[in-house]
């Protein structure tokens, strides 16, 4: 039996193993996480140093895009 087809098994024991888990109510994602208001005064440890960039950068999170302003 060749790597390839080995790996393409265990793959497809992990992806069944997986459905199975889910359909007997195995561990799910937790429901939605807080996320802090952006700004440095929501912080409770903001850093000393804070600028244009910082707080682009802060209120784009959690977005996947960078902010628009570099």
């Amino acid at each position: 039996m060749r790597s390839c087809d080995i790996l393409i098994a265990a793959g497809g024991f992990l992806l069944a193993g997986g459905l199975i888990a889910k359909a007997m109510g195995g561990p799910s994602s937790p429901g939605p996480r807080y996320v802090r208001p952006a700004g440095r005064r929501e912080m409770s440890a903001p850093p000393r140093d804070w600028d244009l960039v910082d707080e682009t950068g802060d209120e784009s999170f959690p977005a996947s895009d960078p902010p628009g302003t570099y």
